[in-house]
């Protein structure tokens, strides 16, 4: 599993015109599954995430989780984050989850990240506009096979 977590002021997805999901301070997740990817990486991926303490304290110093603050979650699915660009110049997604499985997981991460914070989410396969502001900026890149 890969992530993409990134600290956001305010985020949103946007699918057909249609405002889909929208959020306020918190985090903007790119969601990638891999073949390989079981429970236990969703486990890891929502435990970290979680208890990440990449928001900004009464110091300024990046003390806080986005648990401590209250903030919320927008999670995209995003296969792209497989791209194998070694040849050629068309990436290729061969190591990207099958599609059922994919959408299973990425149903079942979000899930278990909404029973602490208030999760909002794209359509797993669906062509997205995403918009954010990102703070600070701080992007952070998690993999649960490479911690």
């Amino acid at each position: 599993m890969k992530l993409v977590i990134q600290r956001v002021t305010e985020a949103s997805v946007t699918i057909d015109g249609e405002l889909r999901g929208a959020i306020g301070q918190g985090l903007l997740l790119l969601v990638g599954i891999g073949p390989d990817d079981t429970n236990d990486d969703l486990d890891y991926a929502v435990r970290k995430l979680l208890n990440m303490r990449i928001f900004s304290d009464e110091e300024g110093k990046m003390n806080l989780s986005v648990l401590d603050i209250g903030g919320q979650v927008l999670s995209i699915s995003q296969f792209t984050l497989f791209a194998e660009t070694k040849k050629g110049n068309r990436p290729a997604f061969t190591k990207a989850a099958k599609p059922d499985l994919a959408s299973q997981l990425y149903d079942l991460f979000n899930a278990k990240m909404a029973e602490q914070l208030p999760v909002k989410t794209g359509v797993f396969g669906a062509d997205m506009q995403v918009s954010l502001v990102n703070d600070g900026p701080v992007t952070i890149l998690l993999d649960t096979k490479n911690p």
